[in-house]
């Protein structure tokens, strides 16, 4: 670790060095969700649960084409799954994707040393022989994600219809679709969209077109949409310039709905502000509240970076809040039709609470 701290334990996964930022996800399963999830790429996950791999892989519960994360760090890796479901092992999955994992070391203590110091780069290597100084300095030298435009490399490179619904029978209910007449068009700019947001779009009864990270307003408006959606993705949100920029071009033209990173990239395009958090929030049990409401839902989520609630226009109006503590999760505008969530209403993994967010979009529509 960046801070001078050496663990030893046993390596599972890759052959293979990797770095990365060391976050922490208290989800206590979903660990193939978490696994494809574009927005870890540039960190190195910490599963909380001390058991992981007990159920294996399988293609069904992919959230994209391959592995995003630098590296894995368990307290136990289970080698031999059970579960009907399986098609391989963890470890077999690690090595298939060029991800090396390391288990038999203390989760706890590491969590512990986040939480109360912040996230950190983190060096995880098979090579015992180069000196500790020489390993640090390879950690300390290494950029850190906010240096990086991680969306760029995890964006899809040309548009693409989307057309899969809901696939496995373990998904969960599809939210209400779209009653009658033409199916509405929308454009889903893809930062790192997992697939369960996309088949969620879908099983609304949508027609969705996905995008490159960087395509400009005129381009996505050439598909004539009906509505525009603004995907989860790494990194920092202020570093993607053509993303607000889009986003600024369509947000008085269409309605809007924006999911963890497109909800901070709403906020820059109304002038907020985005900061780094102390150690984010990555897993499936964070409680918000929905103050239009008064309910509140259970959600799944994975950010580094919160919206600024100061920074906030007064046309910009506070929809969900953290009861945690207290942090922004969730934004409308009080004229425009444009709302966004921090957090991750698809649930892959995580609860359903949040799935009525898909048709609150639908009715936008409907109502256009």
């Amino acid at each position: 670790m960046e801070d001078g701290t050496v663990l030893l334990g046993r390596g599972f996964g890759a052959a293979a060095d990797s770095i990365g930022e060391l976050v922490f996800n208290t989800s206590m399963s979903g660990y193939q969700e978490i696994l494809t999830d574009p927005s870890y790429r540039g960190q190195t996950v910490l599963l909380t649960q001390p058991h992981i791999g007990n159920y294996g892989v399988n293609s069904e519960d992919e959230e994209s084409a391959k592995l995003w994360l630098s590296g894995l760090v368990v307290r136990e890796a289970c080698h031999r799954a059970s579960n009907f479901r399986s098609g391989a092992e963890l470890s077999d999955y690690l090595a298939q994707h060029g991800v090396p994992g390391i288990e038999g070391v203390d989760t706890r203590m590491l969590t512990r040393r986040i939480r109360d110091h912040g996230e950190q780069r983190v060096l995880i290597t098979r090579d015992l022989t180069t000196s500790v100084e020489e390993l640090l300095e390879r950690v300390r030298s290494a950029p850190r994600v906010a240096d990086v435009d991680h969306v760029l490399a995890v964006t899809t490179k040309a548009p693409a219809a989307w057309t899969k619904a809901y696939e496995s029978e373990f998904s969960p209910p599809p939210p209400h679709t779209f009653a009658g007449g033409e199916r509405p068009r929308i454009v889903a700019y893809d930062f790192g969209a997992k697939r369960n947001i996309l088949r969620s779009l879908a099983a609304c009864g949508l027609d969705v077109m996905v995008v490159p990270a960087d395509t400009p307003a005129e381009a996505a408006l050439e598909h004539r949409p009906d509505g525009i959606f603004l995907s989860n993705g790494p990194g920092d949100p202020a570093i993607t310039k053509y993303a607000i920029a889009a986003a600024r071009g369509l947000v008085e033209k269409l309605p809007v709905f924006g999911i963890c990173l497109g909800h901070q990239i709403l906020s820059h395009v109304f002038g907020g502000k985005t900061y780094k958090m102390k150690f984010g929030h990555h897993g499936g049990n964070q409680p918000v509240i929905d103050l239009l409401t008064e309910k509140v839902e259970i959600t799944s989520q994975n950010h580094s970076y919160a919206v600024d609630p100061d920074s906030l226009p007064d046309a910009v109006e506070i929809t969900h809040k953290n009861l945690n503590d207290g942090t922004v999760e969730g934004l409308r505008h009080k004229e425009l039709p444009v709302f966004s969530v921090q957090y991750h209403p698809e649930a892959a993994p995580g609860p359903h609470d949040a799935l009525y967010l898909f048709e609150r979009f639908v009715e936008l529509l409907a109502r256009r």
